[in-house]
């Protein structure tokens, strides 16, 4: 199929920043095929043979590349204010986990189409996912046309029998929806509390094995610190290291206690952080040294977290805390400036996921993974400097339209992919069997 977006405003890039011109935008099957530059000249560049079956009229909008959610648990978004104000460990230990243990497949799949639900119409192409549920979250992924890169969450001690069916799950995974081209795989060891130094080194061991690389929470709280310091001598960053877990291309979700020694092992190894603001403010973990990263030239990418301690998905969100905190905690408003914080959410997610020559920025020969703002909204007006306004201004409720693989996935800011109404009704039945609706009405 071919679309034409005509006479737009699109975030483009240009040598290593992006800027804001007017252009023709021509995609075929699921890649953009050609860009006309109308900033620099009215002439029309047609790619040869192109046929639009579509013409989107681009007038008072903007393209984007689509945002890339670079840590989150999408079955959770069922589990969305129910665990509150709790301590990190009482949330994860006392709440969180009793709930996931009386989790059906189910379950996690309609909480998966949840999150997929959110994450779309405010912008998001693609997510990196730990989950629990083997099938249901890249069950969702492929119904809904959503891109994905998948890792099972892996808990473990040594080779024993839990850790090793984990594994293999992964595996089993990655085989059975090879068919699918939106759709990646990883390894997910949780974490050095839920796994110990024996089996992070299997897993890193079998990553290599099969050329695979690996998303793990590094330094997330305190009490993380402390036991691991207690339980080996070192942080977290460092046990990661010893056990071979950098050797494969590695995304650190949080990294908030971090030290100067830490950050200089993870830029060695071109490990990419993720960071999640809102979830790391509202668990009481802190704030991610950031701008000391990017100093450091570590690859710094944005996500939301699970809807469980988030508790929303929404990127904009995110992006507006990102580009807002650290001038505040740095006390300098030169600190994640707006232009730094739109790659971070775009083309360094990409780089984290080794996805940057597919997607994270519009260029030919690239996918088609686009979100399309309506600029007739109070937040983007007036339109003197869009590249700001989607930082500190913008709430994901301007996106209009959303093409993935070159797929309209949303129109008009309506689904086309999803059942809203169904994947609402399923995740209120399924909290009303678990017991965690909490009705005040």
């Amino acid at each position: 199929m071919g679309i034409l977006i005509k006479n737009t405003l699109a975030i483009l890039p240009d040598g290593d920043r992006d800027r804001v011109k007017r252009a023709n935008i021509y995609i075929e099957d699921d890649r953009i095929v050609g860009i006309d530059d109308l900033s620099s000249s009215d002439r029309e560049n047609v790619p040869a043979g192109f046929k639009a079956d579509k013409t989107i009229d681009g007038t008072d909008r903007l393209v984007i590349p689509g945002l890339i959610n670079c840590h989150t648990h999408s079955y959770m978004a069922f589990m969305r204010n129910v665990a509150d104000d709790l301590s990190f460990m009482d949330w994860l230990f006392g709440t969180i986990d009793p709930i996931e243990q009386k989790m059906t497949d189910e379950d996690a799949y309609w909480g998966a189409m949840l999150a997929i639900t959110e994450m779309m119409k405010s912008g998001t192409t693609c997510f990196n996912d730990m989950q629990m549920n083997i099938h249901q979250t890249t069950r969702a992924v492929r119904e809904t046309g959503m891109r994905a890169v998948i890792c099972r969450g892996l808990v473990g001690s040594g080779d024993d029998e839990g850790g090793r069916m984990r594994i293999n799950q992964t595996l089993e995974e990655k085989e059975a929806f090879a068919d699918c081209d939106r759709l990646t795989f990883r390894f997910g060891p949780h974490a050095p509390y839920t796994c110990d130094d024996a089996y992070m080194r299997i897993v890193a061991g079998e990553a290599a094995k099969h050329d695979m690389d690996i998303h793990i929470h590094l330094s997330e709280s305190v009490s993380e610190i402390e036991q691991i310091r207690e339980k080996y001598g070192c942080s977290p960053i460092e046990l990661a290291e010893r056990c071979g877990l950098f050797d494969r291309a590695c995304i650190a979700a949080h990294c908030v206690q971090v030290d100067d020694n830490d950050i200089s092992i993870m830029a060695r190894h071109g490990v990419s952080v993720v960071t999640n603001p809102a979830s790391n403010m509202k668990l009481g973990n802190g704030f991610a040294p950031i701008q000391k990263m990017l100093d450091a030239g570590v690859n710094v990418c944005l996500g939301t977290d699970g809807a469980a301690s988030n508790n929303s998905l929404n990127m904009f969100h995110e992006l507006s805390l990102l580009t807002l905190i650290h001038k505040g905690t740095g006390k300098t408003p030169q600190c994640v400036s707006a232009a730094e914080g739109f790659r971070i959410a775009t083309i360094n997610g990409a780089k984290a996921l080794g996805l940057a020559d597919q997607i994270g920025s519009i260029e030919k020969g690239k996918k088609a993974d686009l979100a399309i703002l309506d600029l007739k909204n109070p937040s983007l007006q007036p339109k003197n400097n869009l590249l700001a306004g989607l930082c500190y201004s913008a709430n994901g409720s301007e996106v209009d339209t959303v093409i993935i693989n070159g797929q309209i996935t949303m129109e008009g800011r309506k689904l086309l992919t999803i059942d809203e109404e169904l994947v609402y009704n399923k995740v209120n039945a399924i909290i009303e069997r678990m017991g965690l609706d909490k009705k005040e009405y």
